[in-house]
């Protein structure tokens, strides 16, 4: 005869609902995918220096480490020294492929000449792309600006053009020599007194003018031999000095060398340009996500939010570069996946570099609010028709829609009979299986096979 409170309340209640119901929405719907990104850089520098050992030979060894990972980058800024020789960093997008020396040409030629303007150290009159006199006298500067002396294009200290400059002097001496031969008398003193052209071993006046052409040519020949030593001659570029990085600042993400250290493999690890996300898109979701689409960025450690774009997703399973956060959707560290870059409409800060984030991709969306109602709601009958069920009290009837954008459990609805359906309305999602069992006979269906 005793009832607790909580039972008497219980069975004052109210009878538990024969169907489960919803309330027709009317609002914006996205559908979304949800994955987890690194945030990174365009660019991603290894700093490798190949650069010989030095006098004595042997292994390169790091001298010197002017940076720590975390600084910033500057165009211009020595990296490291190795044997004694400075690694800087300058501004392009050519990777450095070999040594340029006096007389080079091409592309990487008209890249260190800009880089090198952008410094204040001009080329002066060489022609762009051209390694010429200006050229080598920018190179010096630039080398002087950072407390160097640039490697010599020629290791001979000058002797190639000593040698043409000899030879030059002894070919003016020979044509003075030609030249004053040429201007004596055609006539000369026998051994009797007899003046006469013919005497033995003096040669003709046609002889002498032929000798004076000869050292003119000569001499014209050890002209060009010098003006080509002389371009040889000057400062180069060698490949293993000069690292190109496509903007700036830069940032140093590791020094994993020291000094004393040998150069076997990447001594500095760089990044730069304007940072990027970099995640991993799953089978099912490749389907969802396209270039353009908008990306929300998220981190949860700063709470930073930012808005970006797709920028590209693979076409084949690749291996991410980074591991990826946890989370349901995201691509575990190790697991294959279609790589997918994400660009910010807005330069990131440059703390989010290496962070894990997480990306919203909105994959679809409605054109403004329209009716949603919960998946569940939406059935198709045996006639073809897809409707939805409206519950007002003891009456329920069908209403047939037309399904648009789905998306967090939602579905958008348009009523094919204008205003059978509105905002505010209750839509059945389902019928309770307990009451379902006990009502036995007592459901019922109207003539369009919707449940009473």
């Amino acid at each position: 005869m005793i009832k607790s409170p909580a039972q008497q309340a219980a069975e004052a209640g109210p009878p538990p609902m024969d169907v489960l119901v919803a309330r027709v929405e009317k609002r914006k719907l996205t559908d979304s995918v949800i994955v987890r990104g690194t945030v990174t850089a365009g660019q991603s520098v290894q700093v490798a220096p190949v650069i010989s050992g030095g006098e004595g030979g042997g292994t390169p060894v790091v001298t010197k480490v002017a940076l720590k990972a975390g600084n910033s980058v500057t165009a211009g800024t020595v990296l490291m020294e190795v044997s004694g020789r400075p690694v800087f960093a300058l501004k392009g997008k050519l990777p450095v492929y070999r040594d340029l020396k006096p007389g080079a040409k091409g592309e990487d030629v008209r890249q260190v000449q800009r880089a090198l303007a952008q410094l204040g150290h001009g080329s002066g009159g060489d022609a762009a792309g051209r390694f010429g006199e200006g050229t080598k006298r920018a190179l010096n500067s630039f080398y002087a600006s950072i407390g160097y002396e640039p490697v010599p294009a020629l290791a001979d200290e000058g002797a190639g053009v000593k040698d043409a400059q000899d030879a030059v002097t002894a070919s003016e001496r020979a044509l003075q020599d030609a030249r004053d031969a040429a201007a004596e008398s055609p006539g000369t003193t026998g051994s009797a007194g007899k003046a006469g052209p013919e005497e033995a071993g003096a040669a003709s006046p046609k002889d002498r003018g032929r000798a004076v052409e000869r050292a003119q040519e000569d001499l014209a020949e050890a002209r060009a031999e010098l003006s080509k030593a002389q371009a040889a001659q000057g400062p180069m570029l060698p490949a293993g000095e000069v690292v190109f990085l496509e903007d700036f600042p830069a940032r140093v993400d590791s020094v994993p060398v020291r000094v004393g250290s040998p150069v076997n493999g990447p001594a500095m690890t760089l990044s730069a340009g304007a940072l990027l996300v970099r995640g991993a898109l799953q089978e099912h979701q490749k389907g969802m996500v396209r270039a353009g689409q908008r990306v929300q960025i998220l981190s949860e450690i700063s709470g930073t939010t930012a808005q970006a774009k797709v920028l590209s997703v693979s076409d084949t399973v690749q291996q991410p570069e980074t591991p990826a956060g946890d989370g349901d959707d995201a691509a575990p560290a190790g697991e294959a996946g279609y790589v997918m870059l994400v660009r910010p409409l807005k330069a990131l800060p440059v703390a989010l570099a290496g962070q894990d984030v997480r990306l919203t991709i909105e994959a679809g969306a409605t054109d403004g609010e329209a009716l949603v109602v919960p998946v569940t709601a939406v059935s198709a009958g045996e006639d073809g028709r897809t409707t939805v069920t409206v519950a007002r009290g003891e009456e329920q009837r069908r209403v047939e829609v037309r399904p648009g954008t789905t998306g967090d459990g939602y579905v958008e609805v348009v009523p094919l009979s204008e205003g059978a359906l509105k905002e505010g309305d209750n839509v059945i999602t389902g019928v309770n299986p307990g009451v379902a069992e006990k009502a036995g006979q007592g459901r019922t269906e109207d003539k369009d096979g919707a449940a009473k």
